[in-house]
């Protein structure tokens, strides 16, 4: 029996790609033991437990950016850490960790390597995080999202996608996805998201330019997210709003085009499926959204608007024109399909089962 430690959290974009890998292995390993490394204020303290897999839970770490006393005893607070998960893993017997960045994985990657395991990483984002560029110079088995990815070792796996997404035929389920939302089969349907948390530019835009884009013959899903105020409903024909989507498989089996962030697994979803998106990076952190969405753009299968102009007047000079541009949307979606994959979840296990050994057939 193997037992993995999965390591990572904070954020969709650093739990999904786990969560995807955690039940990959559930699936194909039943007896293996699968934990996963987290911390009690993340996203994965609710998702994790809800997948029913056993988390444990280390203190935020977050390196320190200004000198102040955190800076002064975040050496010591480091190494107890690294101590605390390197004890973990030689107590229950960890054979292999594996790590999808956030607060929890430098302290993860040291502690693998004080304990002698082997270490795998998987680096979602195009421009790569400090916790695994730092893990990079620990393991030679280092998965990206992105071909762009600067990473030490990296190799291209795509993205970790849940089993819903990854089955998806989104031509088949189309009408299902109408029937669920309550949407006409036969008007084009533009999909609004800003993720689980939701993205006000996005909401506040849309929400007041919402009459303009329905006037160009299309309707709208509007998910405005779970964390964010909520957008009041005018009661518009073709205009569905929600707060939280547990059916996201559909609300993209629905979508002729998307308006959305570029986090990684948004990205990796959309191409995957062959869905054009315009992207509004959020503008917050290292950038790296922006980056995201490259490969996507210069395929021709996206657009890229900035945050600050994402305003009413570019859905009023850019986005409705381009919506009564039908032709032109289905080059998109056609270029989309393209660049995608779906199989992320296979291949990143692959560079696991060589990180323990296991003779396998090179596809990666």
């Amino acid at each position: 029996m193997t037992t993995y430690l999965l390591a990572g959290g904070g954020t969709a974009g650093h739990v999904n790609p786990l969560l995807a890998v955690a039940e990959r292995i559930r699936v194909r390993e039943p007896d293996a033991e699968v934990l996963v490394l987290g911390t009690a204020e993340g996203l994965e303290a609710r998702l994790v437990p809800e997948r029913a897999f056993e988390l444990l839970t280390i203190d935020k770490l977050p390196f320190p950016r200004r000198p102040n006393r955190a800076a002064l005893n975040f050496p010591r607070r480091l190494h107890e850490t690294i101590v605390q998960v390197a004890e973990l893993i030689v107590e229950r017997g960890v054979d292999v960790v594996v790590g999808f960045g956030g607060y929890v994985a430098a302290p993860a990657y040291l502690g693998a390597r004080k304990a002698g395991v082997p270490l795998v990483i998987h680096e979602a984002n195009s421009r790569p995080g400090m916790a695994n560029r730092l893990g990079s110079l620990f393991t030679s088995f280092v998965g990206t999202a992105f071909d762009r990815t600067r990473i030490r070792g990296g190799v291209v796996v795509g993205m970790p996608l849940r089993a819903e997404i990854e089955t998806l035929d989104r031509f088949a389920a189309r009408a299902e996805a109408d029937d669920f939302f309550g949407l006409d089969p036969h008007k084009p349907t533009l999909l609004v998201t800003g993720g689980s948390s939701g993205a006000k530019r996005i909401n506040d835009t849309v929400a007041g330019s919402v009459a303009r884009i329905l006037g160009a013959g299309w309707q709208v899903l509007h998910i405005t997210g779970e964390y964010r105020d909520g957008v009041d409903d005018p009661g518009l024909r073709g205009y569905v709003v929600i707060k939280y989507c547990n059916r996201m498989e559909l609300a993209l089996a629905s979508a002729d085009l998307a308006i959305a962030r570029a986090g990684t697994s948004t990205v990796a979803e959309l191409t995957g499926l062959g869905v054009p998106a315009i992207y509004v990076p959020y503008p917050v952190g290292n950038g790296e959204q922006k980056y995201n969405a490259r490969t996507a753009t210069d395929a021709g299968a996206a657009i890229v608007v900035a945050d600050a102009h994402f305003t009413d007047q570019w859905i009023s000079a850019e986005l409705v024109p381009l919506l009564r541009r039908r032709a032109e949307i289905a080059d998109m979606a056609a270029r989309a399909s393209t660049i995608g994959s779906l199989d992320g979840t296979d291949r990143m296990l692959e560079l696991v089962d060589r990180a323990l050994g296991r003779d396998l057939p090179l596809t990666l």
